[in-house]
C-alpha cells in the first residue's frame, strides 16, 4: 500500500529509507533529516519504504506522512529490505534517487552525490566503506561481513567496485530500467542493481563515507546467510551463465 503523492512542487531529489521495525529513531530521524535537506533548497520527497515491521514503525510513518508534505509511505508486507528499496525507486519521481538508512542520514554524501550528478560526472554514485578514505565504525563482524560479500561478488559475478550495499545516487531516467530488471530481493537486491548497471556500461564514481550506525542491525548478521548464498547462486545463474 502507499500513501497518495502530497500536492506539491514536483520533487527534483526522491530520498528512499527501507524501514523495518524503526519505533525507537524514526520519528527524530526523519524530522531532523527534512531539517537538514530544507537547508539544500531543492524540491524533494522522502519516501518511506517499510517492510514487515512488528512494532509501532507503520503508524509513526503513516503520521510522519500525514504531517509532512514532503514524506510518503508504502509498505511492502513483509520483512524484505530489497523489495522494499526496489518498489521506492519505482514510485520515485525525482530527477535524482539517493537510497539511504535511517541510522546514517548523511547528508554530506546527499550534497557531494548530486553535485556529481548535477555536473554529469556520473549516473551513479555510491557511498563506499571500504574504499581509501572511508570510515566505517560498525563491529569487527559487520565489517568483516562486507569484504566477505565483496570478495564472493569479484569471484562469481566479477564485481570491480568496492561495495554494493548502502548509500547510494543515481539519476532515476538512466537507472530505472536496471531496477525493474533485478530478479533478487532482500540483502542482495542493492548488490545485483550496482553490478547490472556496472555491466550495463552505466558511468559509476565511488566516494568514501563514513558508517557510524545509531543502533544495532534490526536483523542479525548470521540470519542474513541463507538468504544471501541462495541469492548469490540465483544471480550467477542470471548473469554468468544466461547474460
Amino acid at each position: 500500500m502507499s500513501s497518495p503523492a502530497p500536492e506539491a512542487v514536483e520533487p527534483r531529489v526522491s530520498i528512499i529509507i527501507p524501514i523495518y521495525n524503526e519505533e525507537a529513531i524514526l520519528h527524530s530521524a526523519v524530522v531532523d533529516l527534512l531539517d537538514r535537506f530544507d537547508g539544500l533548497d531543492w524540491p524533494f520527497e522522502l519516501i518511506l519504504a517499510e517492510n514487515g515491521s512488528k512494532d509501532a514503525t507503520v503508524q509513526i510513518a503513516k503520521e510522519l506522512s500525514e504531517r509532512f508534505p514532503q514524506v510518503r509511505f508504502t509498505s511492502a508486507g513483509e520483512p524484505n529490505y530489497g523489495k522494499a528499496l526496489k518498489e521506492g525507486m519505482l514510485i520515485a519521481r525525482g530527477e535524482f534517487v539517493i537510497c539511504d538508512e535511517i541510522d546514517l542520514c548523511d547528508t554530506d554524501f546527499h550534497k557531494h552525490a548530486l553535485e556529481l550528478l548535477e555536473r554529469g560526472e556520473a549516473d551513479l554514485v555510491i557511498g563506499s566503506k571500504s574504499m581509501v578514505g572511508a570510515s566505517d565504525e560498525r563491529p569487527m563482524m559487520r565489517r568483516a561481513g562486507t569484504q566477505v560479500i565483496n570478495t564472493m561478488l569479484r569471484v562469481s559475478l566479477g564485481f570491480k567496485g568496492t561495495d554494493t550495499h548502502g548509500l547510494k545516487a543515481f539519476r532515476r531516467a538512466k537507472l530505472l530500467d536496471i531496477a525493474r530488471q533485478c530478479l533478487v530481493d532482500k540483502d542482495l537486491f542493492a548488490s545485483e542493481f550496482v553490478i547490472r548497471a556496472e555491466r550495463g556500461g552505466i558511468r559509476t564514481k565511488e566516494i568514501p563515507v563514513r558508517v557510524l550506525e545509531k543502533r544495532p542491525p534490526s536483523i542479525g548478521l548470521m540470519r542474513r546467510v541463507p538468504n544471501v548464498m541462495k541469492n548469490l547462486a540465483k544471480l550467477f545463474i542470471a548473469i554468468r551463465i544466461r547474460g
